[in-house]
């Protein structure tokens, strides 16, 4: 059967929000249809706990529906974040074995076939490759099949193992694209175009579908989010402001229906929505969104809430009672985690005058790099960049501005990255305002615009780049009154 979906979700009394619009033949049973589409447009909006019910609702209506256990093995794949569970995924394709009497069309074998790569032996990496081959191969026999082509699209972004190369998400892109000019109320294909466009350098070309994908899917939290990514690459915070907090509302309420804690949806627009309060220096909603974020994180201290509480409380900054000191360093959370707090509070201890401490916490955070088998370039360049601010502190300021040279070149080499920046202040940056204080104001605009290049429109550049100005303009007009002293 062949069904169009225009699907209008009944929410509580007040509204109802879409999740978007596809169309998807299959052979399930027509009863089954609703919650099977319901989870397949979850599905593209990343909203894969609701996804995954959706499909197991659709599987308790039709214990035979091929596509159902499908989808839920789907959801335990998130090829954007390199997050995969394969014991997960595994599990709904071994209850579809177990049932009896099921038949597929030759286009669900060839769908079901592909998570057999996915989820088949061998390192995530190579299965991830080979899963994005055998998705071209479904999105070419059934070329009129545009989930099958979107979903093609998505696969080739969770190829970009060694992060963002242009090449891999421009071809993801250009999937998409067609996707989108076919279907322009299709959340997988305006989701996907915002990520292959996300980054400075082709962000413009991301305000098509950022503009609208809220409005194609508002019942999803994550598509509330998605167009920000957009808005925070071209430095338009307010925009990203507003964003964030329509997604955190709704990831909120999605989360208090579910019964659970904040989910990483929430903690993702959150943590983005006090960054963007922070650009604006809109200094009473960072304060409260602070104290917001960790009423949330001492409701429910679990892994997620850890990483994203530690890069709000270091764009937080020192107040009464500091966001960094006054907790304990997250000892069990990952290296980046970990280095964005070793970052601040290392500062902030040497900012006091406990300058043993800040040594032993910078000392500490260079021997779990070192003993990391890939630490990656932001956690080597937190070493670096802590190292400078005490070396800087102790009245070297040649040895710390040639220590974050080398942190501003791990990151001009590393591969455009979207968020907020980590380390929280971009190396880059940093050593703008070390030569603009202690060296060369030409130079240091050349690097406050490479930070700038990363991060656009970053305030605190902004500002840099502005001193520099004035600098240059107080050397001008001093030369112009010497000659005309002469």
């Amino acid at each position: 059967m062949r069904i169009l979906l225009f699907l209008l979700l009944a929410l509580p009394a007040v509204a109802q929000p879409t999740l978007g619009e596809t169309a998807f033949s299959n052979s399930g049973a027509e009863d089954a249809q609703e919650p099977f589409l319901r989870g397949l447009l979850l599905l593209h909006s990343f909203e894969y706990d609701d996804a995954r019910d959706a499909f197991r609702e659709a599987q308790a209506i039709d214990p035979a529906f091929v596509m159902a256990y499908w989808g839920e093995a789907m959801t335990h794949n998130h090829p954007v974040w390199m997050r995969q569970d394969r014991d997960a995924a595994r599990e709904p394709l071994a209850r579809l074995d177990a049932q009896t009497g099921v038949e597929m069309t030759p286009r669900e074998r060839m769908y079901l076939n592909t998570l057999g790569v996915l989820f088949g032996d061998g390192a995530k990496e190579s299965r991830d490759d080979a899963y994005a081959v055998a998705m071209e191969h479904l999105a070419r026999e059934y070329h009129d099949d545009l989930d099958a082509r979107a979903f093609y699209a998505l696969a080739i972004l969770g190829t970009a193992h060694e992060g963002r190369d242009f090449a891999t998400y421009m071809r993801a892109a250009a999937v998409a694209e067609e996707v989108f000019d076919e279907n322009p109320r299709h959340p997988g294909a305006a989701h996907y175009l915002i990520h292959a466009y996300d980054d400075p350098v082709h962000a413009p070309l991301g305000l098509r579908p950022a503009r609208v994908y809220d409005q194609i899917a508002p019942a999803a939290s994550h598509a509330l989010h998605m167009p920000s990514h957009i808005y925070m690459a071209l430095g338009l915070f307010e925009d990203v402001a507003a964003m964030n907090r329509r997604s955190y509302e709704a990831a909120k309420a999605n989360s208090d229906r579910r019964g659970e804690p904040l989910n990483g949806h929430g903690w993702h627009a959150l943590w983005w929505w006090h960054y963007a309060a922070d650009q604006l220096e809109a200094h009473a909603l960072t304060d409260s969104l602070y104290a917001l974020a960790e009423a949330h994180h001492a409701a429910s201290p679990d892994g997620t809430s850890l990483s994203h509480i530690v890069r709000i409380r270091a764009v937080q900054g020192a107040a009464e009672v500091d966001p960094v000191l006054s907790h304990d360093p997250p000892v069990s959370a990952s290296l980046n985690t970990r280095a964005v707090d070793a970052l601040a509070r290392g500062e902030r201890l040497a900012d006091l005058g406990r300058m043993d401490e800040a040594r032993a916490v910078l000392d500490d955070l260079r021997v779990a790099v070192d003993g990391a088998d890939d630490p990656g370039w932001q956690a080597r360049a937190s070493v670096l960049q802590l190292d400078a601010f005490l070396t800087l502190l102790d009245g070297d300021p040649e040895r710390a501005t040639a220590l974050v040279r080398e942190a501003a070149a791990l990151e001009s080499a590393a591969p455009l990255m979207f968020g907020p920046p980590t380390p929280t202040v971009p190396a880059n940056e940093f050593l703008g305002l070390l030569l603009f204080e202690y060296g060369d104001p030409v130079e240091a605009e050349a690097a406050y615009r490479a930070a700038l290049d990363r991060a656009p429109n970053r305030r605190q550049s902004v500002y840099g780049l502005q001193r520099i100005q004035r600098e240059m303009d107080r050397r001008q007009a001093e030369d112009e009154a010497d000659r005309e002293g002469e």
